[in-house]
């Protein structure tokens, strides 16, 4: 006798959804771009001029505030790895 896939957790967000991504990474050449390019690839229709930029105090790193509209629980999940997956990212919130 088989057992019954369990089912897959519900999802408490309701989609589609505005949702913010924060990304911090070190600070260097390319990173605000590379993130956006990230972003682009998994939310098409991301405005990158909505990007909100913070440096840390010694401007050792840097805050990337990204809120796309996201349409899946799988889009968020494949977005937030490809984001983590980046050299120069510390942390993915």
């Amino acid at each position: 006798m088989s057992t019954p896939a369990a089912p897959e957790a519900a999802s408490l967000i309701e989609y589609p959804t505005d949702f913010p991504i924060k990304v911090m990474g070190r600070q260097g050449p390319g990173l605000a771009q590379e993130v956006v390019a990230i972003v682009h690839r998994h939310a098409p229709d991301f405005d990158a001029g909505t990007v909100e930029m913070r440096a840390s105090r010694e401007k050792k790193y840097l805050s990337l505030t990204c809120t796309i509209r996201a349409t899946s629980r799988e889009q968020l999940d494949a977005l937030y790895r490809d984001l983590c997956d980046h050299p120069q990212v510390v942390m993915v919130l």
